[in-house]
């Protein structure tokens, strides 16, 4: 029975294939053809503008090394090219191919499955999201954080209302996860495992300052929690201190199980300001001393902090003409439907300015805003 199951089948697939008429190959044919030569031409005008793209950022930090002034033709002034040739054709001798299914991303359940397995640790939570918001706006205040940069950042990443466990994806019912990236400023295991390897002095302080003032069970668990920390530290500390690096760990059962630390009330609002710390420290170390905007802080913690500080650092005039093409590589950038609708650095800042006012007047905002 198997093997007339497998000839029926056969017989089929071949009867699909040849039920095709020369007149349809023919047609095929021509339109691949047409397609072929019109994205031909269009991948050779992408590939010099993204090359300039990579070249003239070269330049730019060259010449920021050596203290000279960056002006407006350091940068890509055209947008990128935009193919508006005809689709790829469909073969239509070929079989149709069944979608392939999507590999599933972690979810907070495994975050903390992960965490107990390889750690034996499970974060203590709070008892209340206002608990978190209070513990968060403290420390955020503590390393010099303002109350209008936490607030507007949490509106613009959580919107306005996201839980210290919000995901990406998952900020409402029936969604689907799109990213590890969790909590208040949306942290991927990437960003977790590098600030862990980063900043693991800081973070032992700190509780180690706690444990000092605690007294009881409480002081007991704060103990605890420093040795499985101070594991998780000497597990990111395994592999070179690289992003790709981190990015590999944080794809692994115990790169996943680090990431429950920012569901812990005593690490996770540690974690979320040090995020933001990392690119108020870069600024301040590339000589940028004015204060930085919500949105110029937000520009560094999405692009990265030497693309946003490119953005950050350039002058007024200079960010209505500079399209923001210059500041992703293509893939990211064909990806981003806000920067490439908001196709230079003044319209993107805007954009990103009228989401955090449309979103700063929600209840957790507001909440946020209460703890500094």
């Amino acid at each position: 029975m198997v093997g007339m199951a497998a000839l029926a089948t056969a017989s089929l697939l071949a009867s699909i294939v040849f039920a095709q008429t020369p007149q349809q190959m023919a047609e095929y044919r021509r339109k691949l053809a047409e397609y072929t030569a019109v994205r031909q031409q269009f991948d050779e005008e992408a590939s010099a503008y993204w090359s300039a793209i990579a070249d003239k950022r070269r330049a730019r930090n060259a010449k920021r090394r050596n203290g000279e002034t960056i002006v407006a033709e350091d940068y890509v002034l055209t947008q990128p090219p935009v193919y508006r040739g005809p689709p790829k054709p469909v073969d239509p001798s070929a079989p149709e191919k069944p979608p392939t299914p999507r590999k599933p991303l972690p979810v907070v359940a495994d975050f903390l499955a992960n965490a107990r397995e390889h750690f034996q640790f499970t974060p203590r939570k709070p008892a209340t999201e206002i608990e978190y918001k209070r513990a968060y706006a403290k420390v955020a205040s503590s390393f010099g954080l303002t109350r209008d940069q936490a607030v507007r950042i949490y509106s613009f990443e959580s919107g306005g209302n996201g839980r210290y466990d919000v995901q990406a994806g998952l900020e409402g019912s029936g969604g689907r996860a799109i990213s590890t990236a969790l909590g208040y400023n949306q942290l991927l295991t990437t960003n977790t495992i590098d600030l862990l390897a980063e900043h693991g002095g800081v973070i032992l302080k700190t509780l180690a300052d706690k444990t000092h003032q605690a007294t009881g069970p409480q002081k007991t668990e704060l103990q605890r929690k420093t040795t499985v920390v101070q594991q998780m530290i000497a597990f990111c500390k395994t592999v070179p201190n690289e992003w790709s690096a981190h990015e590999k760990l944080g794809v692994t059962p115990r790169g996943i199980a680090v990431h429950a630390l920012n569901l812990d009330v005593d690490v996770g609002p540690l974690l979320q300001t040090l995020k933001l710390m990392d690119s108020v420290n870069f600024a301040k170390r590339k000589g940028y001393m004015a204060p930085l905007s919500a949105a110029e802080l937000e520009m560094m913690n999405l692009t990265g902090d030497g693309n946003g500080f490119d953005m950050v650092s350039m002058p007024q005039a200079m960010r209505a003409v500079v399209p923001t093409s210059n500041f992703f590589q293509r893939g990211g950038y064909e990806r981003n439907p806000v920067a490439i609708r908001n196709n230079v650095v003044s319209k993107l800042l805007a954009a990103t300015n009228a989401r955090m006012d449309n979103q700063v007047g929600l209840q957790g905002a507001k909440d946020l805003a209460a703890g500094f």
